[in-house]
């Protein structure tokens, strides 16, 4: 186990709360001692719900480890069902409470409760939280689809499909099953059930209406659809519907399911992101080095739409839930570079900053890492942060899903006829170098005030540094000097890629010996890295 003051995942016992907050009708018991109670603010204060999740916690104390706590759990289910009259109760235990061994399911089911109980045994210290909403929604599918519901006859009916996946603190789960309701309609395809999100114990129970499966999340609704296609023969779907492309496979890969024609559908009026990324000011972004990382489902996404709709290179390309990792790896051959597979953040940290991208799609993490090394970021995947909620309609899937990752992912990056405008003023005040970049440290200090606050105050003495020539400046590196001249010139290169053209300038000096940068050098190091 390791201390973080970041995780990208919490325990298993998390992913079991998404699912059972998600859903409506469900009462998650937890056996659990009073810290781990926290777990309520993910979502009142993250997801901004209106109402606590559906969890109600045996919360034992140090004291009542030398006392029967079988007891304490028995009774707080009974108040459970007393109180919330569910019509499905989870059971399980936390983290902390599985190292006391009690065993919550066989406690709820010698109970006999007047509903069903479905346990859970997540093992917190070998899985996490991802895992853990996949087998709660796969165990919840298990114990409650009705075996002997099946399609009825295709005459005289629309096709019907499941969509499996969405969760409780999901990444725009909410609206990505607004966006493929929209597709499926279009397409005369009628939905049976949504599940986790929004769905009741009975439309699990009649999942097998259904004539296939949709799967949005593998990480949540994959072992469940694999379950469903070995025991209702239903088919499930296979492709992401995030960009322009994944969502016309995804269009021709349900209408060929469905048995109906994909054209309707196909006939995209919404989307703007294949004309605008090819435009006049975003052909300026053809070529932008970009770092990926995020849950593998939405960073093998995002990669996809980064290089094939945008013109961006893919330089770094990770995900954090391992269970995942070879669909990370496959995606990674394609662009040529290393998968990382690791859940912490400071590989991530030391990743990124190797491969020197221009632009990181990332998690909240990334948003963090990014911000230090001022490089611009967008954020494509779960864990998030309160803002990655938003009130208004902000799909990732579909059509629409695509206008809104080109305005989420460009938008941060310097646009062609900005970068003139910029030029252009350099010398104002606001858009000095001094002023920073705005769309990078929007709530950081200004450093205009700075620069005020310090001409008013008493100036020292100034101290010539020993040895040093008054034309010359240390560079990033202590060991080397930056003349005059070349630190001028280092200047009218754009400040969102100055950085790294000063990290390439000293590399070379550094290579090739040289102790001081002057002008040859800098222009000699542009041509060594333009080759």
């Amino acid at each position: 186990m390791q201390l973080s003051v970041w995780t990208y995942e919490g325990p298993p016992h998390v992913g079991a709360m998404r699912v059972a907050t998600a859903m409506r009708g469900v009462h998650y018991l937890l056996h659990a001692p009073q810290g781990d109670t926290y777990a309520d603010l993910l979502f009142t204060m993250i997801e901004r719900r209106g109402c606590r999740p559906p969890v109600t916690y045996t919360t034992f104390q140090a004291r009542d480890l030398g006392k029967d706590t079988a007891d304490l759990f028995q009774r707080a289910a009974r108040d459970a069902y007393a109180r919330f009259d569910p019509q499905v109760m989870l059971v399980g235990s936390s983290c902390t409470a599985e190292l006391i061994q009690d065993d919550p399911a066989g406690m709820a089911e010698a109970m006999r409760l007047p509903c069903p109980v479905v346990p859970l045994e997540l093992p917190s210290y070998s899985r996490k939280e991802n895992w853990g909403a996949g087998e709660t929604f796969y165990q919840i599918v298990r114990h409650l689809a009705d075996r002997d519901v099946r399609p009825a006859p295709h005459e005289g009916r629309r096709p019907l499909a499941n969509i499996l996946g969405p969760a409780a603190l999901g990444f725009r789960h909410r609206d990505d099953v607004r966006e493929v309701r929209g597709i499926l309609a279009t397409l005369g395809i009628e939905v049976n059930c949504v599940a986790p999100l929004g769905g009741w114990p009975a439309d699990v129970a009649r999942v097998g209406a259904a004539d296939f499966n949709i799967v949005l999340y593998p990480e949540i609704g994959d072992s469940a659809a694999r379950w469903l296609e070995r025991e209702f023969k239903q088919p499930r779907t296979k492709t992401i519907p995030i960009g322009v492309g994944a969502t016309r496979e995804f269009i021709t890969e349900v209408a060929a399911l469905a048995g109906v024609d994909p054209t309707p559908a196909l006939q995209d009026g919404e989307s703007r992101m294949p004309w605008w990324s090819r435009s006049v000011d975003s052909t300026y972004l053809t070529g932008k080095r970009v770092f990926v990382f995020g849950d593998a489902t939405h960073a093998v996404a995002a990669a996809r739409v980064a290089h094939e709709e945008l013109g961006f290179e893919v330089v770094g390309l990770g995900c954090y839930n391992r269970e995942f990792a070879r669909d990370v790896r496959d995606a990674a051959k394609l662009y040529g570079v290393e998968p990382l597979i690791t859940d912490d953040h400071l590989e991530v940290e030391d990743a990124i900053a190797a491969a020197a991208p221009e632009l990181v799609l990332g998690t909240q993490m990334e948003r963090h890492i990014a911000k230090r090394q001022g490089v611009p970021c967008a954020v494509i995947s779960a864990p998030v942060h309160v803002q990655d909620f938003p009130a208004r309609h902000s799909p990732q899937m579909g059509f629409e899903g695509a206008n809104v990752l080109f305005d989420t992912w460009v938008h941060p990056l310097i646009m062609g006829l900005e970068e003139h405008l910029l030029t252009m003023f350099r010398e104002d005040f606001e858009f000095s170098d001094d002023a920073g970049a705005s769309h990078l440290a929007a709530h950081s200090p200004s450093r205009h005030a700075e620069r005020v606050s310090a001409s008013s105050a008493p100036r020292a003495p100034a101290i010539q540094e020993e040895d040093w020539p008054p034309e010359q400046v240390r560079g990033d590196d202590e060991d080397t000097l930056w003349t005059a001249e070349a630190e001028a010139e280092l200047k009218k290169i754009p400040f969102f890629v100055r950085g790294k053209a000063r990290r390439n300038t000293e590399s070379f000096a550094a290579e090739q010996g040289r102790a001081a940068i002057d002008l040859e050098t800098l222009y000699d190091a542009k041509a060594h890295y333009a080759r």
